[in-house]
This record gives C-alpha cells, structure tokens and sequence, in this order.
C-alpha cells in the first residue's frame, strides 16, 4: 500500500517508460511524415483530437473507479478479517472451561499462522513462510497434504473447536459462537480468492491503449504549426497523464500481485500477530512492519 510519502520519481517513470518510448517513436515518426508530406495529409481539425481526448477521460474514469472498487474490497475483507481473529481468541477465553489455556493459545497461534500464509498464497508465494514457529510438526505435517493451506489451517481449528464442545469444555452457546467466527473467516478467505481469481477484461485495457496511441497520432498531425520539439514534449507529457492514470488503475484492480499498490497484507497478518499474542499474555511480542520506503506489503 503507497504510504503518506514522497514517492520517487524513478518509481513513477519506470511505469509508464516503455509505454513513453513507444509515444517517443510515434511522435517522432509522425513529425517526421508531416514535415516531408504536409500536402499529401489530410487536415486534422483540433477538435477530433480534443474529442479523442475526452473520450479517454471517461474511459479512465470508468476503470479507476472499477479498480478502486476491487481494491477497497479487498482492504475491506482484510479489515474484517482482523476483527474476526480478535474475536475468535476473546471467545475462545470466555467460552472455554478453566484450564484448557493451552488449547486455546494452540488454536490462537494457529489463527495468526492462517492470516501470515493467506497473505501469502494470495500473493503467489510459500504459504507455510512465517508459520514453522507457530503451528505443532503435527499441524505441518497436515497442512502439507493439502494445496490450499489456509484453508486447511481454518479445518484444523474447526475440528479442535469441535473436541473441546465434545469433552464439555466449552459451552453450547460458546461453539455456536465460534464457529460462526470461523465461518467469518472462511467466507473471507473465499472473497479473496475471488478478487484475486477474477481477471479485469484485458481487451479494455487493449483498448484504451489503442485509443491513446491514436490520440497521440491525431494530435500530433493537428499541431503542425508548433515547432517539433516542443510538440514531442508536449505529446510526451500528455501521454505520459493518459497512461500513469491506466497503469494505476491496472495496478489496483490486482491487489494481491506483491506490488507496492497491493493490501499490505503483512503488515495486517502482523498486528493482527501482535494483538493476539498480547491477548494471550505472551512475552516474545513482535515489533509491528516498518518500512524505510514509500510503500508497505
């Protein structure tokens, strides 16, 4: 997630800098062209260009806020997936008889495990990273028979839920409780396979960039009374507007690709460590993420 930073130059340049190459060329090529064979071109009236131009500005709104939508989605069912973590501890502690402490920081331990490698299957990377210290070899030995491993974290928590209802130690009220916890997380769990799952339609994408390239080339032709440098610039830094916007929104409708744009699904995964360690009294707290850069993860 882009933090409240100055954020480098470099970073912005380097998102759109083959998309400014290719704009470079095209201008280049284009002045060129009407320079040589200014009477064999057809005119170019300001006002097709300027039409182009707005055309791109409603496609563009459409996909930010399309891409805002997923975005704030995902943000959202992380948010919830921290208050579901909070509460199946507190419920864990209020509902269970007295003296089943360690099963309780053993399923707490395992919560914290599951939030550490959603995050991580989410983003395409090893969802047992981060887990080793947390989970019993039992626990790792299980979840390594499986392909989606969070999901076997919530099944391993569900069925230690279900032994505690069964020896008495946890009252009626209290499993029904947490289980509809669990059910939470599980539905989370699934709306973030969805988001991450569910592709943009890249023919819009496509699209749009057609669309730019030919404003480009349109707008190019109709300033044929400014002089080749200054209109190079000119397409250059208008571009430049056009296609920052697309490759922002592009980068939003995927919140999970491990980028700077993404959920900081870590930095949650670790408060949400740090509030239930916190909860269980235990002393080895770790420090929340901090970051030296522009973004956190």
């Amino acid at each position: 997630m882009l933090l409240n930073k100055r954020i480098p130059f470099s970073y912005i340049l380097k998102k759109v800098r083959i998309e400014l190459l290719s704009v470079f060329l095209i201008s280049i090529t284009v002045v060129v062209i009407t320079e040589r064979y200014r009477e064999y071109l057809p005119e170019i009236p300001f006002n097709i260009p300027a039409f182009i131009g707005t055309a791109i500005s409603i496609l563009l709104s459409f996909k930010l806020s399309q891409s805002y939508d997923r975005w704030w989605e995902a943000r959202k069912v992380w948010g919830s997936i921290v208050n579901d973590s909070r509460s199946l501890v507190i419920q864990l502690q209020a509902f269970t008889v007295k003296g089943n402490e360690n099963a309780v920081r053993k399923i707490a331990y395992r919560q914290i495990a599951w939030c550490y490698s959603l995050g991580q299957a989410l983003r395409g990377l090893d969802p047992t990273a981060n887990t080793e210290s947390l989970l019993t070899p039992d626990d790792l030995v299980q979840i390594r028979k499986h392909n989606n491993k969070p999901l076997a974290l919530l099944q391993l928590n569900a069925l230690d839920v279900k032994e505690l209802g069964e020896k008495g130690q946890l009252t009626g009220f209290g499993q029904l409780q947490l289980d509809q916890t669990m059910v939470r997380l599980c539905d989370s769990q699934g709306k973030c396979e969805r988001i991450k799952s569910t592709v943009f339609p890249k023919t819009y994408r496509l699209f749009l960039h057609f669309i730019i390239y030919l404003f480009v080339v349109a707008l190019s032709i109709s300033l044929d009374e400014v002089q080749g440098i200054l209109e190079i610039a000119l397409l250059l830094v208008l571009a430049m507007a056009f296609f920052l916007l697309e490759k922002s929104a592009t980068h939003m409708q995927d919140p999970f690709e491990n980028r700077p744009t993404d959920t900081p699904v870590t930095a949650i995964a670790r408060n949400i460590d740090i509030n239930i360690r916190q909860m269980l009294n235990d002393s080895n707290v770790p420090e929340p993420v901090k970051t030296d850069t522009f973004f956190q993860l």
